[in-house]
């Protein structure tokens, strides 16, 4: 079949059915709006209504749906309040995104964090004026000390001062005239000595050994006797130790002014190891 004619007839049948479309469409609004019989309106004239109205005619057919649906032109009053003067809302009581709570809350935790670390380090460095670590020690009367010291079998450990206090005696005071500085010896001359408890060699804390009346390091096996000066081990010095001195019988260490240990070959006291060493293989001098 010729091209032009399937096209033709194509056209026709869609022109066809567009009309059917509108055919109905037309048919579905008239149906809508409607028209009355002739014995409709015939009934609606006989019909009495249970209210009288005016002379005027009832009206029917589409008169009477178009009353019906007709918008009405009556207008209602309506009173209206003045509007209320706009106050501004308190910022306080404004409430807050999710996102500003959680970015105000690291914010938060931040400061305080770093105001913690802060305070911590302060508190670390200020010098302490009444105790503790760094200030002057007051432990009390001379006799008072020398019974600790002989409750500790010769070793009297003060932990707030991270120190050792051990008797020094009066016979080596001589020698030790030549060999030791003034804040030394005002502790020597009232027959005590105040040793920090660290070793010079790496930085052990040095405990005393009861047996051999020594202090030994347990780190790389250093040896003092018991006035702190070096016996053995790879200490480069004797221990270190603090200022004393004495006021009103009482025996005060400034732990915060250290002095350096003994050179090596410093031995004033004399004394060797009174019994077995804790720690073994410690080497010569």
């Amino acid at each position: 079949m010729n091209p032009p004619i399937i096209i033709a007839i194509v056209a026709l049948v869609v022109l066809a059915g567009v009309g059917v479309i509108a055919a109905a469409r037309r048919r579905d609004t008239d149906l809508a709006v409607g028209e009355l019989s002739r014995e409709t309106r015939q009934r609606d004239r006989d019909r009495v209504t249970a209210v009288p109205r005016d002379d005027d005619p009832a009206p029917g057919g589409r008169a009477y749906e178009r009353s019906a649906t007709a918008p009405s032109t009556e207008i209602e009053t309506v009173s209206v309040a003045p509007p209320a003067q706009w106050v501004p809302p308190d910022p306080e009581l404004v409430g807050v995104t999710r996102r500003q709570f959680f970015n105000r809350s690291i914010v938060g935790f931040m400061g305080l964090g770093i105001g913690g670390f802060g305070t911590a380090v302060i508190a670390f460095l200020w010098p302490t004026g009444s105790g503790g670590f760094g200030s002057t020690l007051n432990l009390g009367s001379i006799d008072e000390v020398h019974a600790s010291i002989t409750e500790g079998n010769g070793f009297f450990y003060v932990p707030e001062g991270r120190m050792w206090v051990t008797a020094y005696p009066e016979s080596a005071l001589d020698k030790a005239q030549s060999a030791y500085s003034a804040p030394e010896l005002a502790g020597m001359e009232a027959g005590l000595i105040a040793l920090w408890q660290t070793c010079p060699h790496l930085g052990c804390r040095v405990p005393a050994c009861l047996t051999s009346q020594w202090f030994e390091c347990p780190c790389h096996g250093s040896q003092y006797n018991r006035v702190g000066e070096k016996k053995g081990g790879p200490a480069p010095r004797g221990m270190d130790r603090f200022a004393m001195s004495v006021e009103g019988g009482n025996f005060l260490v400034d732990t915060g002014t250290l002095i350096t240990g003994p050179p090596i070959g410093t031995n004033t006291t004399g004394q060797e190891a009174e019994g077995p060493n804790c720690i073994s293989g410690a080497g010569g001098h």
